[in-house]
Formats: C-alpha cells, sequence, structure tokens
C-alpha cells in the first residue's frame, strides 16, 4: 500500500533541500523538505505500508518481510539519487532492534540507498517524535504530553517547546499486538480487552513518573491517532478530538464489526488500516485511562519530521550530539585539561591522515567526542577504566546518536589505551572496521602526547601512512627532552605490534 504526495514548488539551486526515511515497524515513510531559514517545507511525501514486524518470528526477521521492505526502498532510492550524502537521514526503530539478524536487513538496505541506516534506541525515537511534533504545533510555554503509537513500539513524551523532560518507549505497538491479540482477524470483546489490559500494565510501570510531572495538552502522532481522530469525527462522536468517551464507543464499533473484514462499515477508517486498527485502539484507550487523558488532538507531526529537524540542527552546527557530550563530560566533574588536549592533538593526526585513509567529517566528530570522553572510566576507578569508560558510553541515553554510532563511541574509548581491542571491531563490517581501526590508531597516538607541555605544542613531525600502521619522524633530540612520551610510544609500538600493527618511530 503506497500513499504519495507531491508538491509542486519553485526551488531554487540554494534550497538546501533534506530527506528523512522513517523505517517503521508497520510503514516505512520518505519524506523530502525544502529548508528555508530554519523552517520545512515538505515536497515529497511518500509512505508504503511493509509491516516489518509482522515478519518477526522468535526474533528473527523472516525473508518475505525483508524482500517486503527491500522493494519499497528500491523506490524511495530513486528519489535519493538526487540529492546529496550528507542531506539524507535513514533511521530504523523498534523491528530492527528487537531483530537477532537485523543485519540481514540493513546490509542490502544500506547498498540499495546508498546511505547508512541508523538504527535507534526507544529513547532516542521518542526524542526525534518529539521534536516532529513540536516544531509541527503551535509554540507555547507549557507542558505537553505527546504519545506516539507505532507498530512495534509507543512513546511517550513529555516537553516544554522543543525540549523533552521526560522520555519512555513502551515494547507495544499496533503490529505487534495485531499479532499477539487478533492474529486472526477476529475482533471478540476478549481479545480487544486482552490487549487493553497489556497495554494498561506497560503503562502502568512509567505513570507516576509522568502524572508527577504533568502536562498542559495532549498530542497524538503517526498514524494510528490520526486514523481515530478521522473515524470519531465521521461518526460524529467527536468534533475532531480524540476523547475517552469517543474511544469507547469506537471499542463497541469494533467489537459490533467482529472481523477485520467487515471494518469497512467503520466510516472515516481507511482500508490500509483496517489490520492494525483495534490493536491501535486498545493501546490507545489503555494509555488514555492509565494517564488519566481527558482529550488529546493529533498531529501529522512524526519521527520523520523530527529527523529533518534534527538533520537542520546538525547542518546549522547545532548537533544536540555536541550537547549531549559536554553534557556527560560535565557530569564526570573530570578536569578539562586533559580532554582538550587530546582532543587537539587528534584533530592534528586527523588533518595530517585524513586523505591517505579517506576520513570523512563524521569520523572527525567521533574521533573528537572519543577524545573528550576517554577518561570517563576515572568516575568509576582508575583500574581499567577505558572499560569502565566503554561500559558507560555503551550504556547511558546519549540523545542525537543511533545504537551504531554509540557502539563505534564505546569502542573508541575502550580502544584508546592497553590491548587493541581487534575483538570489539570483528562485529563491524568490513569497511566501518578499516575506518573504526584507523581511529582508534589515532586516538591512541593522541593520548600518547598528552602530557607534552602546551607551549612546545605539537612537535613538528613527520607522520606517513604504512600498509599496516603509521610511521613517526621526530625532529632531532626532541624524543630525548620528552622521555615520558619517548616510553608511552614503545609501549603503543608493543601492543599495536601483539595486533599486527608496524608502528615505526625515528
Amino acid at each position: 500500500m503506497t500513499a504519495n504526495t507531491t508538491e509542486s514548488a519553485s526551488v531554487t539551486a540554494a534550497t538546501p533541500l533534506l530527506a528523512a526515511i522513517d523505517l517503521g515497524s508497520n510503514s516505512f515513510h520518505l519524506l523530502v523538505a525544502a529548508v528555508n531559514h530554519g523552517e520545512m517545507r515538505p515536497l515529497e511525501v511518500r509512505g508504503e505500508k511493509v509491516q516489518l514486524a509482522a515478519g518477526l518470528r522468535k526474533g528473527l526477521l523472516d525473508g518475505a518481510a525483508i524482500a517486503r521492505g527491500l522493494e519499497t526502498l528500491a523506490r524511495f532510492r530513486q528519489v535519493l539519487d538526487t540529492l546529496t550524502p550528507d542531506t539524507v537521514r535513514v533511521v530504523g526503530t523498534n523491528t530492527l532492534r528487537a531483530a537477532k539478524n537485523a543485519r540481514a536487513f540493513i546490509g542490502p538496505a544500506q547498498a540499495i540507498l546508498g546511505h547508512p541506516i541508523e538504527v535507534v534506541s526507544g529513547r532516542e525515537e521518542a526524542r526525534l517524535v518529539y521534536l516532529g511534533v513540536a516544531h509541527s504545533e503551535a509554540d507555547d510555554d507549557h507542558a505537553r504530553l505527546v504519545v506516539d503509537i507505532g507498530g512495534g513500539s509507543t512513546e511517550l513524551i513529555i516537553g516544554e517547546r522543543f525540549e523533552t523532560r521526560v522520555l519512555e518507549s513502551l515494547h507495544m505497538g499496533c503490529v505487534g499486538y495485531q499479532q499477539r491479540f487478533f492474529p486472526t482477524g477476529a475482533i471478540t470483546a476478549a481479545r480487544f480487552d486482552g490487549a487493553y489490559r497489556a497495554a494498561y500494565l506497560e503503562v502502568l510501570a512509567v505513570r507516576e513518573d509522568f502524572r508527577a510531572r504533568g502536562w498542559g495538552d495532549c498530542v497524538g502522532s503517526s498514524g494510528t491517532h490520526i486514523a481515530i481522530a478521522e473515524v470519531l469525527r465521521a461518526q460524529g462522536w467527536s468534533r475532531g478530538e480524540i476523547t475517552r468517551g469517543g474511544l469507547q464507543q469506537l471499542r463497541r464499533a469494533l467489537i459490533n464489526c467482529g472481523h477485520v473484514d467487515a471494518l469497512g462499515a467503520i466510516a472515516g477508517l481507511k482500508p490500509a488500516r483496517y489490520s492494525v486498527f483495534a490493536a491501535g485502539v486498545a493501546i490507545a484507550c489503555a494509555v488514555f485511562e492509565a494517564l488519566d487523558i481527558a482529550t488529546m488532538h493529533a498531529s501529522s507531526g512524526a519521527l520523520r519530521e523530527g529527523v529533518i529537524y534534527d538533520l537542520i540542527g546538525r547542518l546549522q552546527h547545532e548537533d544536540v550530539r555536541e550537547r549531549t557530550v559536554n553534557a556527560l563530560f560535565n557530569r564526570s566533574g573530570l578536569p578539562e585539561l586533559h580532554a582538550r588536549r587530546v582532543q587537539e592533538v587528534a584533530d592534528d593526526l586527523f588533518n595530517r591522515l585524513r586523505n591517505d585513509w579517506k576520513l570523512r567529517p563524521e569520523h572527525r566528530e567521533l574521533l573528537r567526542w572519543a577524545a573528550q570522553l576517554h577518561e570517563i572510566g576515572l568516575t568509576i576507578s582508575h583500574s581499567q577504566f577505558h572499560k569502565h569508560g566503554q561500559y558507560i558510553i555503551q550504556n547511558a541515553d546519549l540523545p542525537g546518536f543511533s545504537r551504531d554510532q554509540q557502539t563505534v563511541l564505546a569502542t573508541l574509548v575502550r580502544g584508546h589505551r592497553r590491548k587493541f581491542p581487534g575483538n570489539l571491531l570483528a562485529s563491524f563490517s568490513s569497511a566501518d572496521r578499516l575506518t573504526l581501526t584507523r581511529l582508534c590508531l589515532l586516538l591512541r597516538l593522541a593520548v600518547a602526547f598528552k602530557y607534552v607541555a602546551p607551549l612546545d605544542g605539537l612537535p613538528n613531525l613527520d607522520i606517513h601512512a604504512t600498509e599496516r600502521g603509521y610511521r613517526l619522524d621526530f625532529p632531532a633530540g626532541w624524543l630525548q627532552e620528552h622521555p615520558l612520551t619517548q616510553a608511552e610510544l614503545c609501549e603503543e609500538q608493543a601492543y599495536l605490534a601483539q595486533a599486527g600493527f608496524n608502528i615505526e618511530v625515528a
């Protein structure tokens, strides 16, 4: 099932065009937008019902679901070919988080699209959803509750203006609940109430945090809420808003229909939503009851709009990831001296080797953030602090980072000292493994120079890439004047030789 909207617009060559692809558990969405003064204007909106989550069996995606997804992306690819790489983001959500064999889809999908796929955490998905809704709603100064019922998960967010305050992602979605409670398509009171109770228990686990914070108005995003609002309006059960009473009338109507094949009797409901509608309504009823929501209005803003606005921030050097890393570092209470020095040296080394090692601007960012956080593990213990640092970064909520980016950052911090983490790199693709290896070598070398007095600066050394490492040529007498750095480099040579690298120092 495909839904397409194209707006004829006069777009000059100077107008930036951005694209976001949302690989949802129910549908895949493509949004292309023009950006003017920080605001976006949708030009191309495409959505296809893929139901990736329907192909998830015992934690594994089946071949049919993978094929459906790849066929959709092949059609999306033609649109992306007109855009530059740094203006496109592709985001994967719940099903790709849950699937043990997600790489079986992600690898071919990236090859088709020509762009990396970022699988985001549940809370990062919630942040992006809120960002999309906040930019689609009237700007006000009171707290807002946003609820997004997706195919595999439901996100709950409280925020004010464009900043989030509470974020949760619950493992309940309209596709998953359709398979669990309505597998044959039959809609009975017992099946509906079973879905309702399961969803209510999920929300119950986070209810107190949300009630304690409080909110002014309530917004529902994505297809389920839009469909509910349209049905309630068409039936005359509301004037377009979603109410608890309207949901109860809708529950009775669904049970009276008795089967998804009979949902054509419900005015305002599009056929594309028949199969998952009862599950989505059951989840909505549970959220309303558990959080004591009286009224909600549906918003057109959702994940894909949030991805576009997040991308605008990155291109305008307002990257939320920068704020995230700074906040994590500041909470650690560590002194800035070492972090800043290692960052400066790492940046210098990056500039010297980026062409030989084919490194890109996004690699510089990851290296810089790893340099800033390389000592974060000291907040736990000095012993094995590189391992503690890896654990902290891998398991922290890091807004703005995809799961893969978070893993790369954690791996770099783990690999900045002692034994080279070759076993950790084995899980990456060959191309990513090569890039990560080179970033790790740069970070380790930068750390070796952190006790060089700032006034000395990085020595006027020559560094050359070699097949299995690099060669360093120092000015005469410099190493003898810096015996600690000389010892660090000798130790580094030994560690890297064990991993098969050849570091030459002269």
